[in-house]
């Protein structure tokens, strides 16, 4: 069974019941809904639709709503595009009128953009394709030189190489896209652009005032989010989980410095027990081919070796020419990375104490998992999936089965790398009970070994402190 999950951005070129039915059934987990694109009508009717067909496919399936967020951009031009050759001199003017600019003049939509530069900086436009020297500030306009050839085109993004441009977290246009969530009842919503721990506490605040109860996934994809490991840590706590958004966090960083961060920021979100989702383009050549590059294979099994938790596709499945096959190609190359030993062998935190019951009852049950011969699978019974998440966060090829009475739940764990939700009749279900079913599923045999994890009191959150392990009959 693939352990690795897969996101998949839904967009005009799967928007029909039958490409989404085959994507469910290619191996997509979690469906994102871009909200930088597309109308609120729109996304209801697709969180509907992906409903109906997970049901009908026997499955559960997240849903993720993506928060456009502050992106900070140029205003539209009076003809599209604009071409730049090196050395080209433009002006950035944030008082200019949308649909003004021209070759020479482009209007930005960041107030701050001139108190927040200075001569020798270095700016880069859609997403790092094109770079801006800045010469010299005056008043509300920052004069630039071209360092680039290329095509520029209204709307597109502004970074400043080391960051630095920030704005807040959320935008009124989110604000009404976190109550379309609440409506249409997400799973998870990945929040743009947060520089710290309090963008996401302010985040939720929001986000529990409209109703929304979503679990938030920060989006790492700021040079400010990563000064140091503290900083960093902090923001990952503050999350429900993070996705390692590598476009804008290059462009800031540089792509050579977000190699080892990829990396590190996996590595700090499983030990603060968090999931993570490695995002920005992985399989970007199947938009227009059939077959991923080598390049694209080694990148997604760079990350599944890694550890993370799910591994996304965005234009791809979005826009891209085949979304089907995409998926297919993800999950091949995702089973493949785990088949590599490393990919199945766990550093035991042997040195951590734990202070709840809970987590050792998680990390207890991974170990003798692991080391028990004849184990097959491990069963949780859970409210939340939180003792499944901490079980998920040691790394194993024994599937964790999360057995929970509650449909958010089971939506939820879809993220979650190696756990497979079912969803339980009632709240007293028994390990015995949960055995027969993934034995009639046919994922485990008479004989085999199944480690169960339960709570007293049934029906409770946080209260898992049983621990069996039960043969199949």
């Amino acid at each position: 069974m693939r352990r690795t999950k897969i996101v998949a951005t839904v967009g005009p070129a799967c928007d029909s019941r039958a490409i989404l039915a085959e994507m469910i059934s290619a191996g997509v987990n979690v469906f994102r809904l871009n909200f930088s694109h597309g109308t609120a009508a729109e996304h209801a009717d697709r969180a509907v639709m992906i409903r109906e067909l997970a049901a009908e496919a026997g499955c559960h399936v997240g849903i993720l709503g993506d928060l456009q967020g502050p992106k900070i951009r140029l205003r539209k031009l009076a003809v599209d595009p604009i071409s730049l050759e090196k050395g080209t001199e433009l002006i950035l003017d944030t008082q200019l009128a949308d649909g003004a600019g021209d070759a020479s003049h482009i209007g930005v939509d960041y107030e701050p953009l001139a108190r927040s530069v200075s001569a020798g900086d270095i700016l880069l436009l859609d997403d790092g394709r094109l770079r801006l020297s800045v010469d010299r500030v005056e008043g509300e306009q920052v004069f630039c030189r071209s360092e680039s050839v290329g095509q520029l085109q209204s709307r597109k993004g502004i970074n400043r190489l080391g960051g630095g441009l920030s704005a807040p977290a959320l935008t009124d246009k989110d604000m009404e896209d976190i109550k379309l969530a609440a409506r249409i009842g997400l799973d998870f919503i990945a929040v743009s652009f947060p520089s710290s721990a309090a963008d996401i506490k302010d985040a939720r605040l929001k986000l529990e005032s409209a109703g929304c109860f979503a679990h938030i996934i920060g989006k790492i994809e700021r040079a400010e989010a990563v000064a140091n490991d503290e900083h960093l840590d902090e923001l990952i706590e503050a999350c429900d989980g993070v996705m390692v958004a590598r476009g804008d966090l290059g462009v800031e960083i540089g792509d050579a410095s977000l190699i080892g961060l990829q990396k590190h920021i996996i590595k700090r979100a499983r030990v603060l027990n968090r999931p993570v989702i490695t995002a920005t383009q992985m399989m970007e050549s199947m938009v227009a081919n059939p077959v991923p590059t080598r390049a694209e294979v080694f990148d997604v099994a760079n990350a599944v070796l890694d550890g993370t938790d799910a591994v996304m596709l965005s234009a791809e499945t979005a826009s891209g020419m085949y979304p089907v096959d995409t998926v297919l190609a993800m999950a091949r190359n995702c089973e493949g990375a785990e088949l590599y030993p490393s990919a199945r062998k766990s550093s035991y935190r042997l040195e951590r104490k734990f202070d709840s019951v809970e987590e050792t009852l998680a990390m207890s049950a991974v170990y003798a998992a692991n080391h028990q011969v004849g184990v097959k699978a491990i069963v949780s019974m859970t409210e939340t999936g939180k003792t499944t998440l901490l079980m998920s966060r040691l790394t194993s090829g024994i599937p964790i089965f999360a057995f929970s009475r509650n449909e958010e739940t089971c939506n939820r764990v879809s993220l979650y790398r190696g756990v497979y939700a079912i969803a339980s009749p009632s709240a007293g279900i028994e390990i015995a009970d949960c055995v027969k079913v993934i034995q009639a599923q046919g994922h485990v045999q008479q004989n085999d070994l199944i480690l169960g994890t339960t709570g007293d009191e049934v029906g409770v959150d946080g209260h898992t402190n049983t621990l069996k392990i039960v043969r199949v009959h």
